[in-house]
């Protein structure tokens, strides 16, 4: 595998030199599954294009077009002069490469039994997540085709990868040695399994979320939302302390029920610190087509059957819809652990790890700092303050927070938290400071320094 993967730097087949040989047309289809564009713009074969069409395409490649290196690879079938490839062979983000199973599309046959996922937006956003501070033990949970291993190298001091799919164990082991990434302990069996009671500075995990009445794809379906509620639960034993984990995942928006609770339950019962973040809600037609599109069912005869059948069983479960989102939690050791849960749909900055240490610690800060009168706060950088009111008008009818970095939040507040965050600079005790802003509002009523905690936690003041 080394002298295929010095081929693949050699002939330029990274991201970045598939784009440039794409160019910008026909790499934006690409990356939105359109082939056609792609296809057109590697029509005259080049040693770069040969790979493109062979690996990313999925088309067929004269085998005169291609080194020994590919040919004597292993993951290619020769027919009659003709070179297919047997898996999908991609660059990815990290410099590294990712081989798994190509995606099913329409007409496509069955998927096999054994079908390793490939990498894409869930693979991204989960590496987004995921804390940049070094660690000692980290395990992938689920490693798939082994993407989450190719952002932990060169963080994490040990790897420990699992999956129930051996296939996925095989493929993923491709990955790394393409991508240069050694001594991986990879392990088959489900969930914590195979780890026993082992303990970890770092879990990760893109589990199998999607809800459905089972039956379906096992690298993404487990029945209902108890599979992540499960995995929730489980985690704790096997994080180390200070230990962190993220993963990805679905839950059910039920009828008379607060999704809030429904999920924060999950954390409430574990121990550990947590924060949930949902990103996105689908009505359960839309969550079904997504994923009957994903499976490449649509045109066929059991089209409707199968959508027919999944609703039926939202319906008996009362379901009003499906959330996606992130959790993170973490074992802090304390007898006191606070869950934060909450709905963020607007764009945050990207990777949320370089900042996921500091939300949590702010979280834990707001909920279990004492006597906050004495606290010195500090106002956090890139706030503004956006003022509307009428023209000529002497007091705004409404002020707004706005932070310009991290998660981006926005809150509206009174007068008193506005002039709060124009004076904040850790010198003084957050009870002087309200005072004094009382005697200039006017009011004459002082704030309450316990008011000031939601601010906190949300990381408009720095404690």
């Amino acid at each position: 595998m080394e002298r295929l993967r010095q081929h693949l730097l050699e002939t330029g087949y990274t991201i970045d030199g598939v784009r440039e040989r794409l160019g910008s047309t026909a790499a934006s289809a690409l990356a939105r599954e359109e082939l056609v564009p792609a296809l057109r713009a590697t029509a005259e074969l080049d040693p770069l294009g040969a790979l493109i069409r062979l690996w990313w395409l999925g088309a067929p490649v004269p085998a005169r077009s291609l080194a020994p290196e590919v040919l004597e690879s292993g993951l290619v079938g020769v027919d009659g002069g003709q070179v297919r490839a047997t898996v999908h062979l991609q660059p990815w983000e990290t410099g590294g490469y990712v081989v798994f199973d190509r995606k099913v599309r329409p007409g496509d046959p069955a998927l096999r039994p054994d079908h390793v996922v490939g990498a894409g937006g869930a693979s991204s956003n989960l590496a987004q997540l995921v804390t940049r501070r070094p660690v000692g033990r980290a395990l992938d949970l689920g490693t798939g085709c082994g993407v989450q291993v190719l952002h932990l190298a060169g963080r994490a001091e040990q790897i420990v990868a699992t999956d129930v799919n051996p296939r996925a164990v095989e493929l993923a082991r491709l990955s790394w040695r393409l991508s240069g990434v050694a001594e991986v302990d990879a392990r088959t069996g489900s969930v914590f399994e195979p780890v026993g009671d082992e303990q970890f500075d770092l879990i990760v995990s893109n589990p199998p979320f999607v809800i459905g009445p089972g039956g379906g794809l096992t690298y993404r379906e487990a029945g209902g939302d108890g599979f992540c509620h499960d995995l929730v639960r489980r985690t704790p034993r096997h994080l180390a302390p200070g230990g962190q984990a993220h993963f990805l995942a679905n839950w059910l928006h039920v009828e008379g029920e607060d999704w809030h609770d429904r999920v924060g339950g999950w954390l409430r019962e574990t121990g550990c610190d947590a924060w949930v973040v949902q990103r996105d809600v689908q009505d359960p037609a839309e969550y079904v087509e997504l994923w009957l599109r994903d499976a490449a069912e649509q045109g066929t005869a059991a089209y409707a059957d199968h959508y027919d059948r999944w609703l039926a069983w939202f319906d008996e479960r009362k379901v009003e819809g499906v959330g996606f989102g992130w959790i993170t939690m973490r074992n802090s050791g304390t007898l006191d652990p606070v869950v934060r849960v909450e709905h963020l749909d607007h764009q945050v900055v990207l990777p949320v790890g370089d900042y996921v240490d500091s939300v949590l610690d702010a979280v834990a800060a707001a909920h279990r700092a004492d006597r906050l009168d004495a606290a010195c706060l500090r106002t956090v950088d890139g706030l503004l303050d956006e003022r509307v009111g009428l023209p000529g008008a002497e007091d705004p009818i409404r002020i707004v927070l706005r932070q310009t970095q991290g998660l981006r939040r926005s809150r509206e507040v009174g007068t008193v938290e506005a002039a709060l965050a124009g004076v904040c600079d850790g010198d003084l005790a957050l009870g002087p400071l309200l005072n004094v802003i009382a005697e200039l509002v006017g009011d004459g009523e002082i704030p309450d320094a316990d008011a000031i905690r939601p601010l906190i936690a949300e990381g408009y003041f720095l404690l």
